[in-house]
């Protein structure tokens, strides 16, 4: 009589790259606009050298200029 043992599944190794950048990722920071902009409808931010301003439209919608 000849008896075998069951298959066993393949085993799946995740690439150790893949799965270091996988720890390293963080959350989004998330903060309201409202406290951003704290109490104005108009701020500016400085980027790299450059300023951008932000403001609320008279539609609520926020849009960010050069």
């Amino acid at each position: 009589m000849i008896t075998t043992t069951p298959a066993m599944p393949p085993v799946v190794v995740a690439h150790p790259v893949a799965a270091v950048a996988a720890q390293a990722v963080k959350p989004v920071k998330r903060i309201t606009s409202a406290s951003l902009m704290d109490g104005g409808r108009e701020l500016e931010i400085e980027h790299s050298g450059r300023v951008y301003r932000l403001r609320i439209t008279q539609l609520n919608k926020l849009i960010l200029t050069a």
